[in-house]
This record gives structure tokens, sequence and C-alpha cells, in this order.
């Protein structure tokens, strides 16, 4: 016997294939602040990106010798993991359909890019202790320039680039690129849910100040400042459409604004510093929040224990 033919209705079902269940490319629906995605965000940046410099500088050098993983190689270890699976958690909240083939590549490429940041980043900490001097390039230091043979010093010259440019470019890319494909799903015809929850301008201040951090260390203003301005101009093309920012929207966006009011401040403090100025020449002048410990904080460190 032939069987019977399927409804209608399931004849015509349409293809599982977007985020999440009922999601559109023009459809708005609410989308409430996260506070768990952007409070685990905040707290394991500081911790685990911010904290993992301090933790190896405090904790007791016996615990982990230098020819060991330090105990901030295993929070980066722990950002790599963590830091990829909130980033993919956030995208599945957008309430707008974005591509999967272009996340699923941020997020290879990020994890890479951290990975190899993670090596040469533990081997330059660890020269802290050597008597390496951030504010100073890898052929003024004191310690790298005695070296012999000579071509040992190509040698760290190129676990700096790794360190620095390379690893750099392949995880903050991809981080501010995801960033920006769940801000274009931040808007809302609603204009009630164009404001930020209690919560949200709780978390503005610590976000924005690791956002400081993560542009000035990184040395990434350029990538910063074009994201900032395709988000200006998003907002703008999108406003004439009737759409405003929702408040996760608005709390990435003010995040970026305050960032910038921050970096301002920075330099313009730097401004004068003629060491500094030596190390970072050119057009963009942003110190590196070590370099200025290095340079600055050891000495003083070191004056108070002669006292």
């Amino acid at each position: 016997p032939v069987p019977p033919a399927a409804p209608l209705s399931l004849q015509l079902s349409p293809c599982p294939c977007r985020h999440g269940p009922g999601k559109g490319d023009d459809s708005f629906q609410p989308s409430p602040f996260h506070l768990d995605l952007w409070f685990y965000f905040t707290l394991q940046n500081w911790v685990l990106d911010f904290g993992r410099p301090i933790a190896m500088i405090i904790l007791p050098l016996e615990w982990f010798p230098l020819n060991k993983p330090s105990a901030g190689d295993y929070f980066h270890m722990a950002y790599n993991v963590i830091t990829p699976f909130l980033l993919l958690k956030l995208i599945e909240r957008s309430p707008k359909t974005l591509p999967r083939s272009m996340v699923y590549v941020c997020i290879i490429m990020f994890v890479m890019g951290a990975s190899i940041h993670l090596v040469g980043d533990s081997v330059n900490h660890r020269l802290i202790f050597s008597g390496y001097q951030h504010h100073l390039s890898v052929r003024e230091n004191p310690i790298i320039r005695n070296l012999k043979p000579e071509t040992l010093i190509d040698s760290f010259e190129l676990l700096y680039y790794y360190d620095e440019y390379l690893g750099h470019s392949m995880w903050y890319i991809p981080f501010f690129l995801i960033l920006f494909i769940y801000f274009t799903g931040c808007f809302t015809p609603v204009a009630e849910e164009s404001r930020m929850p209690v919560a949200a301008l709780l978390l503005v201040g610590p976000s924005s100040l690791y956002y400081w951090y993560l542009v000035t260390e990184g040395q990434i203003f350029i990538l910063y400042i074009f994201t900032f301005f395709a988000m200006m101009a998003l907002v703008m093309h999108q406003k004439r459409k009737g759409l405003v920012l929702d408040s996760n929207g608005l709390f990435l966006f003010y995040s970026f604004i305050i960032t910038l009011l921050l970096i301002a401040a920075w330099v313009a403090w730097l401004w004068n510093d003629k060491i500094l100025r030596k190390k970072y020449p050119g057009v963009i002048y942003i110190p590196e929040p070590w370099a200025f410990y290095t340079l600055h904080m050891n000495n003083l460190h070191a004056a108070k224990e002669s006292f």
C-alpha cells in the first residue's frame, strides 16, 4: 500500500539552518541584556588575561621554575579555552541570523593566534627575571646584545615577532571581528528597548578599562579604531531605517567610547616621556603598560629596596 502523503505544513517546513529557532534576517526580537555572558567576559578578561603576568610576578619563583610553565601560562591556557566558548555563546544569543562560516573561521584563527602568543609571551615575561626591559627593543636590551653568537639575537627577534606581531594579529583581528559581527544584530525598532539596565552601567567601567589595556598592551590601536568607526557608521546607517541599539549594543558601543577616552588620557600623560618616545616612534604613539612598568615602576621598587 502507498503511504499517505505528509501534511502540507510539514512539506513546507523551513530548513533548520539558522542560529536558534525563529530567527530571521529581517525580524527583530527583544534581546534582554546578557548579564551572565558580559559578567563572565569581564571577570575572565581581568583574571585570566590582565592577571596572568601579575600572578607570575607575585607567586614565589620556587613554585614555577624558569624552565617550567608559570602560573600566568596556566591562566593563558584557561583563557584560550573559555574565551572562544563565550564568543560562541554570544553569537548564539544574537536575535539576528549571523554567518556561521565566518564565525567558525574567526574562532579557529583566534585560538591559533592566542596559542602562538602563549608561547612567545611566556618566554618574554620569564626574561624579566633575568633583567629584560620591555621599554627597550630586543637588540638594545643589555642581556640580549651581549649574546654570542650574534645569530642568537635573531632568534629572540623572531620570538618577539611571533609574540607581538603574528600572535597579536591572529588573536585580536578575529576577536574584534566577532564582536562587530555580533554588534550588527544589536538593533531594534522599539525605542523603549534602547536603554542600559543598572547591571550594564556597573559593568561598562571595568569592561572599558580592560579594552584600554588590550589596545595599549597589544598595540592594536589601528584595529580598534577601525572597528569603532565601523560601529559608528553602522549606527548612523541603521538610524536612517528607524532602528536603534538595544541594551547589548549600547553596552558594547559605550565601552568602546570610554576606551577611546582612556587611551587619549594615557597618551597625554606620557606624551613627554623621552625614553618611551624612542621605543614608540612614528605618528601613533601609544606606550605599552608593561613598558611603563619596567621603566618607571621597577626603578621605584629598586629605590625603595635601597632604603
